[in-house]
């Protein structure tokens, strides 16, 4: 059954605010967990985590669990963690299922493709219940995209594809599918799911919360800054007041994010730059910066490919206007992807106010020298544990205060720029339509909207 949007108590009316409640209302939670997650596609596992075949992964959200398995033929089924028989989860965390899945409860038990393999007892039970077709595990959609499985409880939900562009296509083109995990890292913070995410959906914190990513005039003895970040992270490395200072601005950026990001700038790419901080650059600033950044995509494609890693060409990336360095997937997904190395955000609500957080580093290794190792489930650190990378952590710091703030008597809405915060309410209004129960004749369209660079304007959606 369809619901109208009227059934949604906190549904957007104006497209700049956003009402407070919905970062910690159970019942608007809870409409959520009914109708958002239920139809949308979420990254259920990286493929590194089940590389052989009986291989699996539980995946949990919202109360529902699945186990992700690999086939004999290297393909990937879903399943439901159900015992056909009294409903009990089957597995947990991650392991391998190659001898058969067994019900902890009473035995019974299947194999890894779903079916069914034994009953203890069969005579007990009249033959209708233990018929193997009806025994089988119910399936779940999943699909495969960017070294991932994703799945959908919706049969009628489109396909994956189809739901993370245009996203899909900027990342296919850097190469997504060649990058492998570095290291795997989560946290459990006291937040809505839909806050942590927010907090990467602009720029605009950067001044103020990542002061460090602000470069510095190269040779300014009273370390002044020089406001050398854009609105769009990463987008302009440079605003220079000489072309002298190109070089240094860009070695301080990349530094300074492979620093506090321990992931999408590595060493390997710093000392490429580094060893071209001699070249002699056009007198004027905006020239220079323009050289620079082609010689340096230059050096960093050649120098890959040479150790055997297949960058794709950074300069075509550019010339394509492939170069953004935060990226969106609706609802709960992102990429940042840098020389062929990225970050990866994945966010899940434990409850109206509380999220498990999780960050992938990727990137690529030259051809056959992959990591073999398979990947393990972390153990969740505090959010202001020192071990995580420390612009992270500073994001983390700030969003319990910010969850506090959203329940004072004299806070009710957000106030956003149309400008530079339009993504939080194009994906906040996008969640109002699948509570309303939109088609995806409506549905698609807009996720294709919402998904992409961050830093995005306020949008028509359709609906």
């Amino acid at each position: 059954m369809k619901n109208e949007r009227g059934a949604n108590p906190l549904a957007i009316t104006r497209n700049d605010q956003v009402p407070a409640a919905r970062y910690y209302d159970r019942e608007f939670y809870d409409l959520e967990c009914e109708r958002l997650w239920t139809r949308a596609w979420q990254m259920a596992c990286r493929l590194e985590e089940i590389p052989n075949a009986g291989d699996y992964v539980e995946y949990e959200n919202v109360g529902q669990s699945f186990l992700v398995i690999r086939q004999e033929d290297a393909t990937v089924k879903a399943f439901h963690n159900t015992c056909r028989h009294r409903g009990t989860r089957l597995l947990d965390d991650r392991g391998s299922c190659r001898d058969g899945i067994v019900c902890p409860f009473h035995g019974w038990s299947w194999n890894q493709d779903g079916t069914s393999r034994a009953v203890y007892a069969p005579e007990l039970f009249e033959a209708s219940n233990v018929d193997p077709a009806r025994l089988e595990l119910h399936e779940c959609r999943v699909e495969l995209w960017g070294g991932c499985a994703f799945l959908c409880m919706d049969d009628d939900a489109p396909p994956l594809r189809d739901s993370l562009e245009p996203f899909a296509s900027f990342h296919e083109a850097r190469g997504v599918e060649k990058m492998r995990a570095e290291w795997w890292y989560s946290t459990v913070l006291p937040v809505n799911w839909k806050l942590s995410i927010e907090a990467f959906m602009e720029s605009y914190h950067v001044a103020r919360t990542h002061p460090q990513m602000i470069a510095r005039k190269s040779g300014a003895g009273d370390g002044a800054q020089d406001g050398l970040t854009s609105r769009k992270v990463g987008e302009v490395l440079t605003r220079a007041a000489s072309s002298d200072q190109v070089i240094e601005s860009s070695l301080y950026f990349m530094r300074t994010l492979g620093e506090g990001m321990a992931s999408m700038v590595l060493d390997k790419d710093i000392r490429v730059a580094e060893g071209l901080r001699d070249m002699k650059l056009p007198e004027d600033p905006m020239q220079a910066s323009l050289e620079w950044n082609r010689r340096l995509n230059d050096a960093l494609t050649t120098w890959n490919r040479s150790a055997g890693i297949p960058l794709p060409d950074q300069n075509e990336l550019a010339e394509q206007g492939l170069v953004s360095v935060v990226n969106y997937g609706f609802p709960n997904f992102f990429l940042l992807p840098m020389y062929g190395n990225a970050a990866c955000y994945r966010a899940r609500p434990l409850g109206p106010e509380e999220t498990l957080f999780e960050i992938w580093s990727l990137t690529m290794f030259p051809e056959g020298e992959e990591p073999t190792e398979r990947l393990r489930t972390p153990i969740p650190m505090a959010g202001d544990d020192p071990r995580w990378p420390e612009l992270p952590r500073q994001d983390f710091v700030n969003l319990p205060r910010q969850q506090a703030g959203l329940h004072s008597s004299s806070f009710d809405s957000m106030q956003l720029s149309n400008r530079i915060e339009g993504m939080i309410s194009n994906y906040q209004r996008l969640i109002d339509g699948y509570i309303a129960g939109l088609g995806y004749d409506k549905l698609l369209p807009a996720v294709q909207k919402v998904s992409g660079p961050i830093d995005d304007v306020t949008k028509d959606l359709g609906f």
